[in-house]
């Protein structure tokens, strides 16, 4: 599926974003973020030292394990004191109050991660959120890959539930961007072939507030 370029069809993006949710619970876009704010992000991401990644694991809090079979990249969380990044932090704040006008959720705030998927890693198909189990509601992946070509893997499949066959195959270019609601898509990793980047985060409710 081929990524829609907001800045050329849309003069509000984040008003399309959430048009998008209402309608079919996902957006794929790109053209969101300016050029010189993607090659930051990478520039200064690509410095972060190999020591402040781990190996991802599945599962939350005290359940939590690594199981390469399942999953193979790493991570490293970002601080949103990071200056670099303010201008994702601050395009994700925006996201966050205007979804919650539209959706009445309740999001209270944004945790992302810097992904790495090196040559011949993956994520099998899993849910980023359980109904009622979980405090995650919107996930959003921006993609950093540069100068990415067919066959370097690494797409990411998403899935209705019950479906076998994704609905959407989307390839990890630089700039592109998905976001759906978290509970609502199994979705997958493909083996990457190459050094695969992204951002990935999720906006979520406080977990104090009974999930119904």
């Amino acid at each position: 599926m081929n990524s829609l370029s907001i800045l050329e069809t849309h003069h509000d993006p984040i008003e399309l974003i959430c048009d998008e949710l209402a309608e079919k619970g996902y957006s794929i876009l790109s053209g969101l973020f300016p050029t010189d704010v993607l090659n930051s992000l990478v520039d200064n991401l690509s410095q972060i030292d190999d020591s402040a990644f781990k190996t991802a694991a599945i599962g939350r809090q005290q359940d939590q394990q690594v199981i390469e079979t399942i999953r193979s990249d790493k991570i490293c969380w970002l601080d949103n004191n990071m200056s670099f990044a303010q201008p994702y932090f601050d395009w994700a704040e925006q996201l966050r109050l205007a979804v919650n006008r539209y959706f009445y959720l309740g999001l209270f705030d944004y945790e992302t991660m810097f992904a790495y998927y090196g040559p011949g890693a993956f994520y099998k198909k899993h849910l980023d959120a359980f109904k009622g189990r979980s405090n995650r509601k919107l996930t959003a992946i921006l993609y950093l890959n540069k100068e990415w070509q067919k066959g370097d893997g690494g797409e990411l499949l998403m899935y209705q539930h019950q479906e076998i066959d994704p609905f959407a195959r989307v390839e990890p270019r630089f700039g592109t961007m998905v976001i759906f609601f978290s509970e609502q898509f199994p979705h997958e990793v493909l083996q990457s072939y190459k050094d695969r980047y992204s951002l990935t985060g999720w906006f979520r409710i406080n977990e104090g507030v009974p999930l119904v």
